[in-house]
């Protein structure tokens, strides 16, 4: 009921639960007292000339299991949510059992991960079984949006290059896992002109990595690059300070080509990393930030640490 923003729904939820249940309880009153016809002891209903409707009593048994339904669910109410905002008597929740099994779970593990949390990342770089838990904290949580093997695809960074939106630092990395990241590009159509105006700046963009591009239409778009240059810099070289990609060397995180630079143009971007400060604790971020950074390292050799 937390999605409507009055009590309404709630009130109404809860009415209509009671209610239902009330008329199950008549239901039963009303057939437990009604009498069998004199004479026949049918309901008078007759089908095919012959076949005649019984009006015999319910079972006990069923009668018995019916009122036991109804009794648990006015408990069960009683107890948990159910009755449209209330929380019942246990004041229980997914998410509180949820934060509960995270705690446990945490708990458990935290002796394995101490014995991590003191090491450079450097030092767990090397350590076989710390890069086995980050391998699996990572398909566990990272793997989804970046890929198994961390190389990304159309809208998410790949992990294993060297180009860092925000900085590829051990600080920068586990300060991403833990607050997340919003990207957003505005449109910039209006700052920049015409139609082809943006598509000459588009043409400039690429000229910046080399990439095919029309040289006449890079020249005149060379000046509208000024609208982009307080955010990637006036070399197109990104600011990681504010997450401004670079547009200077051959990656492209949503595309590349004329139409790709154009729609970016027109249309803008925004791109969210979601937080996993709440989901993992401190000590399993330091050993995940330690395996991405890894990835994007010249490989080593990895070893049991002696401690």
């Amino acid at each position: 009921m937390s999605d409507f923003i009055s009590n309404g729904w709630s009130v109404y939820v809860a009415a209509a639960t009671i209610i239902g249940l009330v008329a199950c309880l008549a239901l039963l009153v009303i057939a437990a007292r009604r009498k069998v016809i004199p004479g026949d002891d049918t309901t008078g209903h007759v089908w095919d000339e012959d076949l005649r409707e019984l009006n015999n009593p319910l079972p006990r048994w069923w009668m018995g299991l019916f009122v036991g339904t109804v009794i648990f669910a006015f408990a069960y109410l009683a107890l948990y949510p159910g009755l449209g905002s209330t929380r019942g008597y246990f004041d229980w929740s997914t998410n509180s059992q949820h934060a509960a099994e995270q705690e446990a779970a945490r708990a458990l593990s935290a002796p394995l991960y101490a014995k991590f949390a003191g090491l450079p990342v450097a030092s767990l770089a090397k350590d076989a079984q710390a890069m086995g838990i980050g391998e699996r904290l990572f398909v566990n949580n990272c793997a989804t949006c970046h890929g198994s093997d961390a190389r990304g695809s159309k809208g998410f960074p790949d992990l294993t290059d060297n180009d860092w939106i925000h900085g590829g630092s051990v600080e920068k990395i586990e300060e991403t896992i833990t607050k997340g990241r919003i990207g957003m590009m505005p449109p910039m159509a209006a700052a920049v002109g015409t139609e082809a105006d943006v598509r000459n700046l588009a043409h400039y963009v690429l000229s910046l990595s080399g990439g095919a591009h029309n040289n006449i239409a890079a020249q005149l778009g060379r000046s509208s690059f000024s609208a982009c240059a307080a955010c990637h810099g006036v070399d197109g070289k990104g600011n990681q300070a504010i997450g401004a990609p670079n547009l200077a060397d051959k990656v492209w995180l949503h595309g590349w080509g004329e139409e790709a630079v154009v729609s970016m143009i027109k249309n803008g971007k925004t791109n969210q990393m979601p937080a996993h400060g709440s989901r993992l604790s401190a000590e399993q971020i330091h050993v995940l930030a330690a395996y991405v950074w890894q990835l994007s390292q010249p490989k080593v050799e990895s070893v049991a640490l002696q401690r």
